[in-house]
């Protein structure tokens, strides 16, 4: 049997009963994680409430510095997701595909822009989850916003959404697994910035709440 490509996936998928099995991961594994191997701090939620903002969606985007950014995402939102990830990570042979496919993620080709991306972007934003990104690719080492990647302004525009920059700041490195060692990180949500701006400005104005958020670099490098 054909594996199945997980770059195209479909409203009846992101049911009750995902959304169910996202809250109860983030809620219960998720903050247990967090609470006994980190010293975490979440600021910025005020921006995702007022002026029915419960209903909204949005695209959360966040700078990349480690493989655990996307719980670091769900946990300070609190609101079901559904991340952008390379395709390798769907793969059968990659440990982490189980939980991935269930928790709502779905592949892209870093490569090439495909219409199925397009296509299941717009079948997320009609149902009651949200969308995240993370537009350096893959990890980078912390301090930098290099490697960016345009397409999150692309994809904002074509849905009609909202973007929410997500700063993951003071990163300090994964667990040691050692008594009394937790590690420090900060994960701050930015304010919104509209889809209908232009993308320079939506460009500028996501490098610097990151930047400022983030206490990075305050210049965007290698913007594609």
């Amino acid at each position: 049997m054909k594996e199945r490509n997980f770059n195209r996936r479909y409203p009846y998928e992101y049911n009750l009963g995902r959304t169910l099995f996202f809250s109860a991961f983030v809620a219960i594994v998720v903050r247990a994680y967090m609470a006994i191997f980190f010293d975490y701090e979440i600021t910025g939620r005020e921006n995702l409430t007022g002026r029915n903002r419960k209903s909204d969606k949005f695209i959360y985007t966040a700078n990349h510095v480690s493989e655990l950014d996307p719980p670091f995402v769900g946990l300070a939102v609190g609101r079901p997701i559904a991340f952008m990830a390379k395709k390798e990570l769907f793969d059968k042979s990659d440990k982490r595909s189980w939980l991935i496919k269930r928790l709502g993620a779905f592949a892209v080709d870093r490569t090439k822009p495909e219409i199925a991306t397009f296509k299941t972007v717009r079948d997320i934003l009609a149902t009651s989850w949200s969308l995240g990104v993370f537009p350096q690719g893959g990890t980078r080492p912390y301090g930098k916003l290099d490697g960016l990647k345009k397409g999150f302004i692309v994809i904002a525009k074509h849905a009609k959404a909202d973007i929410i920059p997500v700063a993951i700041a003071k990163f300090s490195g994964y667990p040691k697994l050692k008594p009394f060692t937790r590690q420090k990180v900060e994960i701050h949500i930015g304010k919104p910035i509209s889809w209908e701006l232009p993308e320079d400005e939506i460009l500028s104005q996501w490098c610097a709440q990151i930047a400022g958020l983030a206490d990075y670099e305050p210049a965007c490098e290698s913007v594609v």
